[in-house]
Parts: C-alpha cells; structure tokens; sequence
C-alpha cells in the first residue's frame, strides 16, 4: 500500500490507488454505470430527476463521511464512492440542461472553470495536485471536489460533442478514445507532466464510457446495440464488483506479506 510523508512529518497512508490499468479499466465503467443508471432510475423507475438527484445525493453523502473517515485506502469504499459520484456528476449537469434550461455549451464552461478554480485553490494550498499524496482530510476534499467536477464536466462536454456534432454513439467512443490514446502517447513519448496528463484522462474517461453505456444500451434504432440500460449497468457492475474484489484480495496478500 502507498505511503507518504503527512504534513506534520508522519507515515500517512494514501487514501486513492495508483492508477495502473485496473484503476481506468474500473473507473471507465464506472462512468458508464452513472450514466446509464441515472437514466434507468429516472425513466424506468420513474423517480424524475429531483427525486433521483436527492436519493444519490443522500447515498453519496454518506460514502463519503465513510470514506473520508477512513484511516486507509479501502478498495470497495473508494469505488462506491466513485461509482456514486459518477451518477450524482452526471445528474447535476442533467439538472441543469433539462430542468433550468441551461444551455450545454455555458455548462461546460462553468464546470471547466470550477475545475480549473478547484486546482488552483488545491495547489496553492497543497502545492502539488499528485493522487500519490492523498493523506490529509484538506487533500481529500479537494480531490473528491475535483473528481466531481470532472463528471459533471465530462457529461456536459460529451453531451455538447454529441448532440453538436450528431456523430452517433460508436464515432463519439472512438473520438474520446482516440483522444486518450493522444494523451497517453503525450505522456510516455513526448514525456508531458503526468498530473497534467492524469487529470486529461480522467475528464476524457467520462464522456468515453457515456458513449460506451449509450452504444451498449441504446436500441438499434437510435445507433445503440439494443442491450438496454438496466442489462448494460448489470453487466459493467457486477464487472466491477469483481475487479474490485480482486484489488482487495490483493492488498491483502501485500499486507500479510
């Protein structure tokens, strides 16, 4: 498990794990599971968007008094958390799109400049904004901040691309896709800041498994594979579920050795 140096000199544990292939592999599905069970309990289960906004929200404000009262990283805590701030992220921008009518293009731009705000406060605070130290309650809370804007960001911003461009589900995947791949050759070949690269990734992996969700879900008729939302949130969940089992046994194994 990651340790680190705390503010007042101590071995703290760092409370997010590294971001190996497991971790976009989770997260991106993650992101897919938010959109697509958004859409199942406000539709399907009829719970309109105030009602879903406020049984999220509730579930989300409790995982995360959880996880931040958490002394270490706990595999099942910390993606629960994210799997619940990827739908909350998702319906605060639907919120304002379809019930206050705000237009997606002043959206993203808010969101990038809340984002933007978040990091700068971050870092003037903490003078870095690496995921490798995230040992302090302060750390802790500009990271869960930060990652809540990037799904609101990244639903607005794949929303915009989408309805704007009309490029269909599968075009939007391999466009979020490729950009990733971009960044990630930015990173090892071109050697760009691996924070800077980091947090690219992480927005762009929002709009990616949104498009992925609405391609799997979606029926036939719209550009979608016809899977349904409630088959396709079963599938990428219970995927999930045994990532993150793993991740745990894991640790596990480490601790004990």
């Amino acid at each position: 498990m990651n340790k680190s140096l705390a503010q007042d000199g101590s071995i703290s544990a760092n409370k997010v794990p590294e971001a190996t292939a497991l971790f976009w592999i989770i997260k991106m599905m993650s992101t897919t599971v938010g959109e697509t069970a958004a859409d199942y309990l406000n539709v399907n289960l009829h719970f309109g968007l105030t009602g879903t906004s406020i049984f999220i929200g509730s579930l989300l404000a409790i995982v995360l008094f959880l996880q931040v009262r958490s002394a270490r990283y706990i595999p099942s805590l910390y993606w629960i958390s994210v799997v619940l701030i990827s739908v909350f992220g998702t319906l605060v921008t639907d919120n304002l799109s379809d019930n206050f009518d705000v237009p997606l293009g002043i959206t993203t731009a808010a969101f990038s400049l809340a984002l933007i705000a978040t990091f700068v406060e971050w870092y003037s605070k903490e003078k870095t904004l690496s995921i490798t130290a995230i040992n302090s309650f302060r750390r802790e809370c500009f990271y869960w901040l930060a990652i809540l804007f990037t799904f609101a960001l990244g639903t607005a911003a794949g929303d915009l691309v989408a309805e704007g461009l009309s490029i269909g589900y599968a075009s939007a995947a391999l466009l979020f896709g490729g950009c990733i791949a971009i960044t990630a050759l930015a990173y090892y070949v071109l050697k760009i800041n691996a924070i800077t690269c980091f947090w690219i990734s992480y927005i762009l992996t929002r709009p990616l498994g949104a498009s992925c969700g609405d391609l799997l879900s979606q029926p036939t008729s719209a550009g979608g594979f016809g899977i349904g939302a409630v088959t396709t949130s079963a599938l990428f969940l219970v995927t999930i579920v045994g990532l993150v089992f793993y991740l745990s046994i894991t640790q596990k194994r480490i601790k004990i050795s």
